[in-house]
């Protein structure tokens, strides 16, 4: 037989020995499936109420989430969420930790914020495994943009059950100061960090991820019907105000932009007087879908 032939039929004849080699001894298919949620599936919404203790690691002067250790924190949490089920709609707890603190003092960098440290935030995301929870990663930027802040945190952002929140209260222009004014943040700075954590999102292969925007003024997201819907976002008006519970729905329906986002609502156990019952929060219209205790 020529060479050439011979080689040839050399060739086909190891190739069909590999066809038929038994799967496990193949070289394996790259993986293109996405990760899912800790409820299972890829999609937070519809189907489930989300319930959010918010606060800070290690101090209770921003919020309930960090009074006690993750583990009692938890628990509470738990009990908190309970009440907010409902038949073929449950409830799924959420760690909502701000990780970027505004400050009244400029700093070394002159921004008025700082981060916490990378193992605080690693110990929230190893709770959120352990206990099948959604971790929210809350900013506070001071004078910093929001898209530079978020980006510090794309190693957290690249887990699958970690998502975001911006706070625009708390978004300095030059020359404000946090916690002498209300900050506000316009529709083309939520649209670059909503772009660059929807490309995060596909690029790594991950579930949908909250897009929590915090608001109690109308002003504070500035041309907000210019926000863009991402489609591997799931993004959430979350409304802020705090009083009686008149007042706080006074403030809801006010600023609630319900056919262009779902709808969150945040309940202060000190500040508000008369604390809205669980009853009451989803009696809510329009229906509210992420609720949060400071």
């Amino acid at each position: 037989m020529h060479t050439g032939a011979a080689l040839r039929l050399f060739v086909i004849v190891v190739a069909l020995g590999l066809a038929a080699l038994p799967t496990s001894q193949a070289e394996p298919a790259p993986s293109h499936r996405v990760a899912e949620l800790p409820f299972g599936g890829t999609h937070i919404y519809p189907g489930r109420t989300l319930v959010a203790y918010y606060g800070t690691a290690g101090t209770g002067s921003l919020g309930v989430l960090g009074e006690r250790s993750i583990p009692v924190m938890t628990q509470r949490l738990r009990k908190a969420a309970r009440p907010f089920a409902r038949p073929g709609r449950p409830a799924q707890i959420v760690y909502e930790l701000i990780v970027t603190v505004a400050d009244g003092v400029p700093g070394a960098d002159r921004d008025y914020s700082h981060d916490i440290s990378r193992d605080k935030v690693q110990g929230f995301i190893d709770a959120a495994h352990r206990n099948k929870a959604l971790l929210v990663l809350d900013l506070q930027p001071g004078r910093d943009s929001f898209v530079e802040v978020a980006q510090r945190w794309e190693w957290a952002l690249a887990d699958p059950w970690v998502s975001l929140a911006l706070d625009p209260e708390w978004r300095m222009r030059p020359h404000q100061v946090p916690g002498q004014v209300i900050g506000s943040v316009g529709a083309a700075e939520v649209n670059a960090v909503s772009g660059w954590l929807d490309t995060l999102t596909r690029t790594e292969k991950l579930p949908d991820k909250l897009l929590l925007l915090h608001q109690f003024r109308t002003g504070m997201i500035r041309n907000v019907a210019a926000v863009v819907d991402r489609r591997r976002l799931s993004e959430v008006q979350h409304v802020d105000g705090f009083g009686s519970p008149s007042q706080k729905l006074a403030t809801y329906h006010r600023v609630e932009r319900d056919q262009q986002f779902r709808m969150g609502f945040k309940l202060f156990y000190d500040e508000d007087t008369h604390l809205m019952s669980p009853r009451q929060v989803l009696a809510i219209r329009p229906a509210v879908r992420f609720v949060s205790y400071q």
